[in-house]
């Protein structure tokens, strides 16, 4: 295996740039990743299509909810484990480096899935508005090869740059969405201001899964503040602060732009017209009442924050691969960074390869780039960033657990040894107090919710992928995920066996683990 040949973690030359990005600039990177517009415009519409209910509104507000919760341990961690490894290194600490190792490799299939899948949909879109806008007839594979040069190329330059450019894509997305969603509620159905679609009770209904399936996947990406720790100024207050904004930021747009599209059809008509109008739907209740060219600008909009994502996710994965190369699960030349830029070379040059086969691929065999790539395997990808959201939790809570057993028998041993019988008296400790509610309850919270959720999606996988409920290609998807994590568990074994150094640092890194985590 390739892992086999990884260099002792003393010849990566170099590490990711340290103080590069402020809080504005981390949650640029990861609301862009999420693609509010590409959401609102096709996720909230898909689902309302897909769950033939109204209560898409509802159903992001809540899985905001569940994320808040999930993130308050998250956060917890990032603090304790700064690491570019995210998931995978918090999975190590609390679960073992078999666990860790298998969770890596999850990491780096879903997230490569969803980067590539973002490229049909960006060639689809952007030939749909060079057409209609230029009269220019691209095929979508030049658009996407387009967007390709342009990802590869901003992944190779300093993170701060992409950081910026995602910035003021994002503020133009969130701008026009905010104005669509403004005229709608200004021009009700029959005069009438309903708030219907914001009911709680549609989170009751047989469909309520397949509503929160299709809107968590629109939260995907937000879990990355963690991913740029290592980078990140003050990263102890930079990491939290920019998980909650993007959090609370995501969760409002979509429930109000979803509401205002409901308020202007009529609570009665958003499924039917969702179904009609597709992705162009919030465009449509929006041009009578906007200028032309601000509809315009929202159409290109959309084509750009198809780009954005796809420029963040590759940045992510660029880290994740950085994250595995250092610590010997994979060759060492991904965990090495530009002497220059501090990027990860190896690992950007790899996602742009791997993307640049898939989209010739489709090219050559006329394979639909929109359902079959885009759809296809971004819901895929979200499958695989859930699962890795449940392993996290069950680590979190183990780590935790830990931590606290910890801090109970070095308080014994410090009044032991200064003669203080009372085991409540204080003593100084190494770790930092975790309050129950954070460290406890919030994971087993979130897990429950979450595994819920992630049961829900894989017994709806079909609708997710379009397909007949007898399809076997409701299956193949999923099961990449136990394979990948089967490829993780036998690379970790190995290195075990043939190069137990290369064993000992998996999920170790740059980071000091705190005294109570798990080995």
């Amino acid at each position: 295996m390739t892992a086999l040949a990884a260099a002792p973690i003393s010849n990566v030359r170099t590490g990711l740039a340290k103080d590069r990005l402020g809080v504005v600039a981390v949650t640029a990177q990861v609301i862009a990743a999420a693609a509010p517009l590409t959401v609102i415009a096709g996720g909230a519409t898909a689902g309302l299509a897909i769950a033939q209910q109204r209560g898409m509104a509802i159903a992001y507000i809540a899985v905001a909810v569940i994320l808040g919760i999930f993130a308050l341990p998250y956060v917890t961690m990032a603090r304790q484990l700064p690491n570019a490894g995210a998931f995978y290194v918090y999975v190590t600490a609390g679960l073992g480096r078999v666990a860790g190792a298998a969770t890596a490799f999850v990491a780096i299939l879903s997230y490569n899935a969803m980067q590539i899948g973002l490229y049909g949909g960006l060639g689809y879109e952007a030939h749909n508005v060079l057409a209609r806008y230029l009269h220019v007839n691209a095929p979508w594979w030049a658009c996407a090869l387009v967007g390709w040069l342009l990802v590869g190329i901003a992944g190779l330059l300093r993170v701060d740059f992409s950081a910026r450019l995602l910035a003021w894509l994002l503020i133009g997305e969130i701008v026009v969405s905010a104005a669509f969603a403004g005229v709608q509620v200004a021009h009700p159905y029959q005069g009438h201001v309903s708030f219907e679609v914001l009911s709680p009770s549609w989170l009751l209904i047989g469909s309520a899964g397949v509503m929160l399936t299709i809107a968590i996947a629109g939260f995907v990406g937000f879990e990355n503040t963690t991913v740029f720790s290592e980078e990140a100024r003050n990263a102890r207050r930079t990491v939290p602060l920019a998980t909650f904004i993007a959090i609370a930021l995501i969760g409002t747009l979509y429930g109000f732009c979803v509401w205002a599209m409901s308020v202007n059809t009529g609570a009665d008509n958003i499924v039917a017209q969702a179904g009609e109008q597709g992705t162009n739907l919030i465009f449509k209740l929006s041009e009578p009442f906007l200028p032309t060219f601000i509809v315009t600008i929202g159409h290109f909009l959309f084509v750009t924050s198809l780009f954005a994502a796809n420029l963040s996710f590759h940045n992510t994965s660029n880290r994740y691969f950085y994250a595995m190369g250092r610590d010997g699960l994979l060759p060492a030349v991904f965990g090495r960074t530009s002497q220059r830029t501090k990027s990860p070379v190896a690992a950007s040059l790899l996602q742009s390869a791997l993307a640049l086969v898939v989209i010739s691929v489709y090219a050559i065999t006329g394979w639909d780039p929109y359902v079959k790539l885009f759809f296809w395997l971004t819901a895929s990808a979200g499958l695989g960033v859930l699962t890795l959201m449940v392993l996290t939790s069950l680590a979190m809570l183990v780590y935790f657990w830990r931590q606290r057993s910890h801090r109970r028998r070095a308080a014994e041993i410090a009044d032991t040894v200064r003669g203080i019988p009372d085991p409540d008296a204080p003593a100084r400790h190494t770790v930092e107090p975790i309050s129950a509610w954070r460290g406890l309850v919030a994971p087993v919270v979130a897990g429950i919710l979450l595994t819920i959720i992630l049961w829900q999606t894989v017994a709806n996988m079909h609708q997710l992928l379009g397909v007949a409920p007898t399809d076997n290609l409701r299956w193949y998807f999923p099961a990449a995920i136990p394979a990948f994590m089967l490829l993780g568990v036998v690379v970790a074994l190995v290195l075990k066996t043939v190069r137990p150094d290369a064993y000992e640092r998996i999920g170790n890194g740059v980071a000091r683990r705190p005294r109570g985590g798990a080995r």
